[in-house]
């Protein structure tokens, strides 16, 4: 008798083993879309959001790399998961990751040191550091959604990041302990996420000016509803580029940017275009010139003479409009009294700025005060684009600030950028996602 129910033991253990394996190597059920929240940092002004991952699951504070490659977390501090799997040399996974790189580590078994585990490059755009990391998988979850509120926790067994150690965390906001990267690389987290639950490769980011509301991360198509009830999904479209040539911290020959290019035609302010070397707004083949979209910069940067270009006349449109300029406040040089500065739906009322985009009719990115000013004190203004140099390695890079409070969605697929402009004029923010969950 003891041994039949030794034998049975054995062989309930065997089932729940397999068992455990089928539903560790499938996604708990298939949703529609996923949501995140994502909120400003107020000391660093990055974007920091918040995912479930390990087993048992811990909440894992990220910031936010609009471009970044994959994700990455440190392993070296308390990284504690009895699921946690390092991704071996030559796997399907190190293919998908397009390492050939393999190594061993001699102070583990741990996670983050293994032998014969394919290796990345993680690294921290906001110090320019990139480091070697074990590829690794882990249970990851996060909240589901149907446009208008999140739903239950969805789940991927084997999500693919990177360990990295302690060092490479300096610089990121405080508590972050990792970087989500956003990027469209095959191991980037929205492919990852539209992978394991068969969804479009789309993504959109809302990300609030507010330090003390959070803004929206969203992965799936539309709708995207905002409170009181509003639809922002874009209806302005612009294609995205690849640029052939990385732009990461560490790369191999070859091997193009993950971050995220669209051409810019012209630029007009108050409707008037202004005079600039389009030869820079295009990438050439060495992988210079063009625009990105970037998280990491906060502010706009421009390529020297479009900077002079467009201060110039930005500078002489507010003095039409009896705008007072004052002395620059670090890091700004164009800066102005805000006694005479009148308030809008879209904020100080100040000349517009126009991004004047490629695609179908032109598609016009417009810029209002809201997302050009900056309020430095209470009596100044300052203009929220920054001189990038003589000889950048990219012409314009749209820093975060000129899209807070607009929705971007990323179409992967049909490598396109929707945009909305303010989100002012539709009487809503990007704070006002209903996080409140309808399960």
């Amino acid at each position: 008798m003891a041994s039949h129910a030794s034998f049975l033991a054995s062989l309930v253990a065997i089932i729940s083993a397999v068992c455990l394996g089928r539903a560790q190597a499938q996604p708990s059920f298939r949703p529609d879309g996923l949501v995140l929240p994502v909120r400003k940092d107020a000391a660093t002004q990055q974007y920091v959001t918040v995912i479930n991952q390990r087993t048992p699951s811990a909440a894992v504070r990220l910031v936010v790399h609009l471009g970044g490659q994959f994700l990455w977390v440190d392993c070296d501090a308390n990284y504690v998961s009895s699921t946690y799997r390092p991704v071996r040399c030559r796997s399907a996974q190190c293919s998908l990751a397009g390492s050939a790189a393999c190594g061993d580590c001699y102070d583990g078994p741990r996670p983050g040191c293994n032998n014969n585990t394919c290796g990345v490059f993680p690294d921290n755009p906001f110090i320019t550091t990139s480091t070697s990391g074990e590829l690794a998988q882990d249970a990851v979850a996060v909240p589901s959604t149907d446009g208008s509120n999140p739903g239950r926790l969805a789940t991927v067994p084997q999500f693919i990041f990177s360990c990295a150690p302690t060092f490479l965390l300096r610089g990121l906001a405080a508590g972050a302990t990792g970087l989500a990267g956003l990027g469209r690389a095959r191991i980037g987290v929205p492919s990852l996420f539209s992978a394991a639950f068969s969804f479009r490769r789309k993504f959109a980011v809302c990300l609030s000016s507010s330090t003390s509301s959070d803004g929206v991360i969203f992965f799936g198509d539309g709708p995207y509803v905002f409170l009181p009830g509003i639809d922002v999904t874009p209806s302005l479209f612009t294609p995205l580029y690849i640029n052939p040539v990385s732009t990461a911290g560490a790369s191999t020959q070859g091997e193009p940017s993950t971050e995220y290019f669209i051409r810019i035609n012209a630029i007009r302010i108050n409707n008037k275009p202004i005079s600039i070397n389009t030869s820079l707004l295009t990438i050439d083949a060495a992988g210079d010139g063009g625009t990105k979209i970037s998280t990491v910069n906060q502010y706009t940067l421009l390529e020297t003479s479009i900077y002079t270009a467009l201060t110039t006349a930005y500078i002489r449109e507010a003095a039409a409009w009896n705008i007072t300029r004052v002395a620059g406040v670090a890091p700004f040089d164009v800066c102005f009294s805000s006694a005479n500065v009148g308030s809008t739906r879209v904020g100080p009322a100040v000349p517009s700025i126009d991004l004047v985009l490629q695609g179908q009719n032109s598609p016009v990115w417009t810029i209002f005060g809201s997302n050009s000013m900056v309020a430095v004190n209470d009596d100044v203004l300052c203009l929220g684009f920054l001189d990038g140099g003589s000889n950048p390695r990219t012409a314009i890079v749209i820093g975060a600030f000129q899209f807070e409070n607009n929705l971007l969605q990323f179409d992967l697929a049909a490598s396109r950028l929707g945009f909305t402009s303010t989100l002012f004029f539709r009487q809503t923010t990007c704070a006002n996602f209903n996080f409140t969950s309808n399960v």
